[in-house]
């Protein structure tokens, strides 16, 4: 965390698409109109990131301080924010603002602002020892959430939780969790929660008893056995949430629909999902993306995980480890979440 007397603050940057993060001095932001400073306890490491390290959104400029998922506390306040006081502990995840006159903002999806901000990406982000936000984005983080805990729920518990309580999936249904990683290992403790019978799809027959104490009723080893095929077995499932990147792994569970089941995508692939149209014909089923949420959706996950004990399993790093954390990530070695604590 920040030194408030102090004029310098640590941050990690990206100096240039694909350039290795530095660690260097900045000088101590200052809150402008509607903005808040965070010392940030905690910055949960993603694979979104990558956006800042590889130059691949078209809004970014360099130098860039990566990381949107920030826990901390506020010390410093600006101009014309009554909601939030030095000493509140927030959060703050990829949403980093909106314009609130586009057409989306208008009907008040914030999410799908035209003209969003993107902690990380279009401003700087949480790899830093204090940093600004708006404040209309922030999420108020309970007490009994440990920063390092808190931190990947801003956008990998977020978007799970969000991405499944906006189904038509209810206690008792069958959800299945493709992928038990970052994103999957929250989502099957979301699913379960929510009083699903909850299928973990992996194609790594290693995870099985991480996701079962995660909460899954059943496992389908992906590797050996046909995804689509093991849920029919089942019956069938309501909601598959898709949360590793794979084109080929979204696509085999499509069978495996029941009747106005769906494909709920969080996991981004590179390429595209081919999917058997008949299937969705037949079943009247879909496939749909999801994206994470906004300020108030955030609350509402660090809430939901507060009440029913949900946190991730992180491995934790020092600021100037940012790269060992960001490379445990993006290999996929890491279980499950990479966080910084400055």
């Amino acid at each position: 965390m920040s030194d408030p007397d102090a004029e310098t603050v640590r941050a990690v940057e990206v100096p240039a698409p694909g350039e290795p993060f530095e660690v260097v001095e900045r000088s101590l932001p200052e809150p402008g109109p509607g903005q808040v400073r965070v010392a940030v306890e905690a910055c949960g490491v993603c694979h979104s990131d990558a956006n800042a390290k590889e130059g691949t959104h078209p809004d970014l400029s360099y130098p860039r301080v990566p990381g949107h998922e920030v826990v901390g506390r506020v010390e410093a306040v600006g101009p014309g924010v009554d909601a939030w006081e030095e000493g509140d502990r927030v959060g703050a995840g990829w949403h980093a603002g909106h314009c609130f006159t586009c057409e989306p903002c208008r009907r008040g999806e914030f999410q799908q602002c035209a003209n969003a901000e993107i902690h990380g990406v279009t401003v700087d982000g949480g790899y830093a020892e204090a940093t600004l936000v708006n404040s209309a984005v922030l999420a108020a983080v309970p007490e009994e959430l440990d920063a390092a805990d808190a931190a990947p729920l801003l956008c990998a518990g977020v978007t799970t939780y969000n991405a499944l309580r906006h189904t038509d999936a209810r206690p008792g249904d069958l959800v299945a969790v493709q992928g038990v990683g970052g994103l999957g290992h929250l989502g099957i403790q979301y699913a379960r929660a929510g009083g699903f019978e909850t299928v973990a799809i992996s194609t790594s027959p290693d995870k099985e008893p991480a996701a079962r104490e995660f909460g899954a009723d059943h496992f389908v080893d992906a590797s050996s056995d046909d995804p689509g095929e093991a849920l029919r077995e089942l019956g069938g499932a309501d909601v598959v949430l898709a949360t590793a990147p794979n084109a080929d792994a979204i696509a085999s569970v499509v069978p495996g629909l029941d009747t106005d089941g769906e494909v709920a995508v969080v996991g981004v692939p590179d390429e595209p999902v081919e999917v058997p149209a008949g299937h969705l014909v037949g079943s009247r089923s879909a496939v749909r993306g999801w994206a994470s949420g906004h300020g108030r959706d955030s609350q509402d996950a660090l809430e939901f995980s507060a009440l029913r004990d949900i946190t991730p399993e992180v491995e934790t790093f020092p600021l100037e480890e940012a790269r060992a954390a960001y490379d445990r990530m993006d290999s996929g070695e890491v279980r499950f979440r990479s966080v910084i604590l400055p």
